[in-house]
Parts: C-alpha cells; structure tokens; sequence
C-alpha cells in the first residue's frame, strides 16, 4: 500500500474522506471547530499562507502536522513545535485471552466522561464534538469509565488510532493494550489499515505500539499557531 497520504495526514483528510467537517477554501481548510485544532494549506506560497492565517481562530490555536516543518503564515505567531513519530500498523494484534476486559461502543452519552477523562489524559486536542470522529471503545468497572481509544483522521484506505486515556489510578493493567488492539481489529475490519501519531520522546508508548504491530514510518511536524 502507498502511504504518501500520510506525509499531509491533515490537508488528505479534509480535502479527502472527512471533506464534510472542514471550513475554508482551495486555499487551506481547518476543522470543524467542535472537532478539534487541525489545518493545513494547499501549500506553502503566499495565497495559501493568507489564507491558512485567515483560519486561526482569535481565541485558540489552530495547528499543522505536515511532513516537513511549515512556516509561520504572516499575520499570526508560532505557540509551539514538536516532532510526533507516525506509525502504521504492519500486523495484526493477537485475539483477547481468556479475563480480557469487556470492551463497550461509546455513545453520545458517554461524552461527558470522555471529555472529562481526555482533560485528565490528555491524549490530544479534545473539543465537544471530539467523540463523533468515529467508533470510540471503552472498558467500564462499576459505572465507572475507565479508559477509552478510538479513531481520528482518515485518508484512503487508512484510519489513524486516537482518544487512547486511561485515569491514572486504572494505569498498570493493560487497558489501553485492550483497548488499542479492539480498535486496530474493528478498522482492519473494515479493510483499513490503522496509523497513529506519538510525541516522538514518548518512548513507553512507542515502545507499546511496537508490541502490538504498529511500525515507525516517519517523523512529522506539528505546528501550533495563534493570533
């Protein structure tokens, strides 16, 4: 499979499969503000730029993952950068064994307690329409919402892993491992091989990945922008 969807993972998906929550023009688009802080431009010449400058919000961030490191638009000031390791998925992780915990479909509402435990998690940018990205998957004790994983961005044929939190009490047993392989199985399902993005100096996590099939493809950078 070719993977070049991958080195533009924000401009493929909102010009691509997710097209229907994105804002903006030919130029550069952004994502339904109720979904989160994605953007990206057509490319880096000057009517793009403007145009990508245009999409920051007044009262937040708006940020770019792209293969290569972008510039600042003019107009609009750099927050942050960070190198994030993008990992696809190469085999199959192994069936749940025998006490494996019953994993449950997230709905509507569970939302609540997934923004809540996402602000404990942080994951990722989290907003209120954050859970209607795809099939979110979670493992309840008592009530209780434990951990959660689900799906983001897609691009042909691709569906990038997302939302993985657990609390930090519920850390240590193998919930996200769980969690993480039901995903990977329900997109393969469908015929899609899974993607993620880590905080490359995440090495736990990276190394976690590993174990269940994912392999580093490259790194990506992410660009946070505000007025």
């Amino acid at each position: 499979m070719a993977f070049e969807a991958l080195d533009r993972p924000v401009w493929n998906m909102l010009t691509g499969r997710q097209a229907h929550l994105a804002e903006g023009d030919a130029r550069a688009v952004r994502i339904d503000r109720g979904y989160g802080v994605f953007g990206a431009a057509a490319d880096p010449g000057i009517d793009a730029q403007a145009g990508l400058a245009a999409l920051v919000p007044d009262d937040g961030e708006l940020w770019i993952v792209e293969g290569e490191p972008w510039p600042v638009p003019p107009g609009v000031r750099e927050v942050k950068r960070a190198v994030l390791t993008q990992m696809v998925a190469e085999g199959v992780p192994s069936e749940p064994g025998p006490g494996a915990p019953r994993i449950i479909a997230l709905g509507e509402e569970d939302a609540p307690e997934m923004a809540a435990l996402a602000e404990h998690a942080k994951p990722g940018p989290w907003g209120p329409k954050t859970h209607r990205y795809g099939p979110f998957f979670g493992i309840r004790e008592n009530g209780r919402l434990l951990a959660m994983a689900g799906q983001r961005m897609l691009v042909p044929g691709m569906a990038e892993l997302s939302g993985v939190s657990a609390w930090a009490d519920c850390r240590g047993r193998g919930l996200a491992r769980a969690l993480i392989g039901h995903v990977m199985r329900e997109m393969m399902g469908r015929g899609e091989t899974p993607f993620l993005h880590s905080y490359a100096d995440n090495a736990g996590a990276i190394a976690l990945y590993e174990t269940l099939g994912f392999r580093i493809r490259r790194a990506v950078h992410m660009l946070a922008l505000a007025r």
